[in-house]
């Protein structure tokens, strides 16, 4: 909104962009793909909450680098637009993947807990106006996307082992 009144205000030529669940290496710890990889790759129990029936769509953040390059030069001033991939998965289904992906068994390694309060039960948005309107399309599958998080994980393994699992807000 404060970038739509800068715009008609002062004739800024600003264009907007929604991405949401993106991931990718060097993302923090308390984001479920690295928290999960972390945990599996270190015997520490991943905690799922509500059994993670919830959904996202979870775009590379290469894609969304490579999108948002392509609203900043192509987009018509005041458009505004959401880049996600349409592939919709449960947190659970993820989970599972990173299991099979890291060939660690998902019941000795994930414990079911409650839901988390104001936990959304699905979020994800459509790219159609993107697609239609500029041509992009996410490029990284899911799964080429998680091999790289892997890689990077186990790359960064010391490193990370010294950061805060848990979301610390800055003041």
């Amino acid at each position: 909104m404060l970038f739509k009144i800068y715009r008609e205000t002062f004739q800024l030529p600003v264009v907007g962009t929604r991405a949401a669940n993106v991931y990718g290496p060097g993302q923090p710890l308390y984001r479920i793909i690295p928290r999960t990889i972390f945990c599996l790759l270190t015997g520490q129990p991943l905690e799922l909450h509500g059994g993670g029936v919830s959904t996202r769509s979870f775009i590379h953040m290469d894609d969304v680098s490579y999108a948002t390059w392509q609203i900043a030069q192509n987009a018509p001033v005041g458009e505004t637009y959401h880049i996600s991939t349409d592939r919709v998965i449960s947190i659970r289904a993820l989970v599972e993947s990173l299991c099979e992906l890291l060939d660690v068994s998902f019941e000795k390694n994930v414990k079911v807990v409650g839901e988390r309060l104001g936990k959304d039960s699905a979020y994800w948005l459509s790219s159609e106006k993107i697609h239609q309107d500029l041509g992009w399309k996410d490029q990284i599958s899911l799964e080429q996307g998680l091999e790289q998080t892997i890689d990077w994980v186990q790359k960064n393994l010391q490193a990370l082992k010294t950061q805060p699992m848990q979301y610390i807000h800055k003041k």
